[in-house]
């Protein structure tokens, strides 16, 4: 390559770096999604690919969302952490209409997909699993053993 003059040695690096460039960028478009970290959120345009999440669920959790295993997950850890953490599921609560609500506020301002035939098993998972805790009084103590006090 001495032999070459200077203008085309340069032509030919340009030209091997463009190429190691847009293999790059061929591989790192081949990798999977991942889900947002905390407080990232994506604009997503349809749900992420989820498979083979069985081995990661440990103690009916999975482990790398934090959500509760039970049917619909693999749909919820789809459609939901395609745009966001799965901690923004997790700490919030609602009944089946108040998720309803939540996910037609995404779809009219965060551009979340239609969910369609899903949509009523996503509704069954989230309304079952992260349904209001319900409050009130504790219940009543049991096994104690009292003691009088003496003067």
């Amino acid at each position: 390559m001495q032999h070459l003059p200077n203008n085309l040695r340069l032509l030919i690096g340009a030209g091997l770096l463009v190429l190691i460039l847009i293999g790059f960028g061929i591989y790192f478009q081949s990798l999977p999604d991942a889900p947002p970290a905390d407080r990232e959120i994506k604009n997503a345009d349809k749900p992420l690919a989820v498979e083979g999440i069985e081995s990661d669920i440990q103690n009916g959790i999975h482990e790398p969302t934090g959500f509760i295993a039970s049917e619909g997950l693999e749909l919820v850890i789809a459609h939901c952490t395609a745009c966001h953490s799965a901690k923004l599921v997790t700490q919030n609560r609602a009944d089946r209409e108040g998720w309803k609500k939540m996910i037609r506020w995404m779809q009219e301002t965060q551009n979340l997909w239609e969910l369609g035939e899903q949509e009523e098993a996503i509704l069954d998972y989230l309304s079952a699993n992260y349904a209001p805790v319900k409050t009130g009084r504790r219940p009543p103590l049991t096994n104690i053993e009292w003691y009088e006090l003496k003067d």
